[in-house]
């Protein structure tokens, strides 16, 4: 199967996936599958967009693009799609309880987000210890985080370059 086209395991289960329009798009039934208890995902959906829609006016259907998925006898059906921002909006709809650690760790890390925002150090300390558990030496995180700072700084230049003109930037240089 290609990389474009391929299958995900989230808790022992495959998620469809297909690449289209330079981002991933997951099956929703079959995320469904793997976040409820019920045996009919196709159905489940089918009922979760209709009470969706009916307590707060909203089409969960509108998150999604009709794509061409591979089904498990071989052939490509039509199937309801979502892109990632577009999956987690959908999951958060879903009342089921093994949605729930899930629905916990999108809010985590959306007040996470929050709080970098407020303190961008909290967002290199974060970058810095993903770097760290992915087994990066201290001194490779720290020429990255340099190589960062340079070039936001040239970034700002170069943006200053085109609003004030060449001269100004001769300057700098």
């Amino acid at each position: 199967m290609d990389t474009k086209d391929a299958l995900v395991a989230f808790q022992g289960k495959n998620i469809r996936r297909i690449w289209y329009d330079n981002r991933w798009f997951f099956s929703v039934v079959d995320i469904i599958y793997v976040l409820t208890d019920s045996i009919d995902s196709k159905d489940y959906w089918y009922r979760l967009k209709k009470r969706e829609l009916e307590s707060s006016g909203i089409e969960l259907s509108t998150f999604c693009r009709q794509l061409k998925l591979k089904s498990s006898d071989g052939k490509q059906y039509w199937a309801d799609c979502a892109d990632t921002e577009s999956m987690f909006r959908i999951i958060q709809s879903i009342p089921s309880k093994n949605a729930e650690p899930f629905k916990r760790w999108l809010a985590k890390v959306g007040y996470q987000r929050i709080q970098e925002i407020e303190n961008p150090e909290l967002a290199q300390k974060r970058m810095k210890e993903l770097f760290k558990s992915k087994g990066y030496s201290d001194e490779w995180i720290e020429k990255r985080v340099r190589g960062i700072a340079i070039r936001d700084e040239l970034t700002d230049v170069l943006k200053n370059q085109r609003f004030f003109g060449p001269q100004k930037c001769e300057s700098i240089f």
